[in-house]
């Protein structure tokens, strides 16, 4: 379990080359000056931001298939999990979904800054979005399960891993579902909250 800041960074530091730390780094100020003119993260969160953020993000790769296929990350916000995701995994293509204008401006200018040149970002609700065919799909507190699994499914195939993020809520939401997308997901517990969840799937949701 990571329980602060110090093992929070060593635990990204396994994922990543020396580079993709000082990037972290470049990115936690980033996100912090920009947090200032809009709230791309809870300001409390910024304290504790390798744990909250970066290592919450890059503890998918547990789940992850070690392909080099694209990884659509769904909702993204303020690029989580997506950015360190792209910084980890440099053979993948990263693509961020997001619709508002100001957050989509601030992840094309982190991304530049970062010289992340794996990184594709599409600035449009997920409704109007472009087809991507994805091998990995996550979103991270984008939307309830029940609303994400019918928008999203046109961007999967029956190879497709879905990892989705959703706090303490993973239990419950998934047996809220029927019963085939319970067969189709189920919970794997989260390293960085004890009280979270992922709910990690394969394949293509029925329709």
């Amino acid at each position: 379990m990571i329980i602060d800041e110090t093992t929070a960074r060593a635990f990204c530091a396994s994922h990543l080359h020396t580079a993709g730390v000082a990037k972290l780094d470049l990115l936690a100020t980033l996100l912090t000056e920009e947090n200032q003119r809009q709230n791309l993260v809870a300001d409390a969160s910024l304290a504790a931001v390798w744990q909250r953020h970066f290592a919450d993000s890059l503890q998918l790769l547990q789940h992850a298939p070690a392909g080099q296929g694209v990884w659509l990350d769904l909702g993204t916000g303020a690029g989580f999990p997506g950015l360190p995701i792209a910084l980890s995994q440099p053979q993948r293509t990263v693509v961020l979904v997001e619709s508002r204008k100001r957050r989509v401006e601030w992840l094309t200018a982190a991304v530049a800054t970062l010289r992340l040149d794996n990184v594709r970002i599409i600035g449009a609700k997920l409704e109007k979005a472009d087809t991507v065919s994805a091998e990995v799909i996550s979103a991270r507190a984008f939307a309830p399960l029940a609303r994400l699994l019918p928008l999203a499914r046109r961007f999967s195939s029956p190879s497709t891993t879905w990892l989705l993020p959703k706090g303490r809520s993973a239990v419950q939401e998934l047996a809220e579902q029927s019963a085939v997308v319970q067969q189709m997901f189920h919970v794997e517990h989260s390293i960085t909250d004890a009280e979270a969840g992922i709910l990690v799937g394969q394949g293509v949701p029925a329709t």
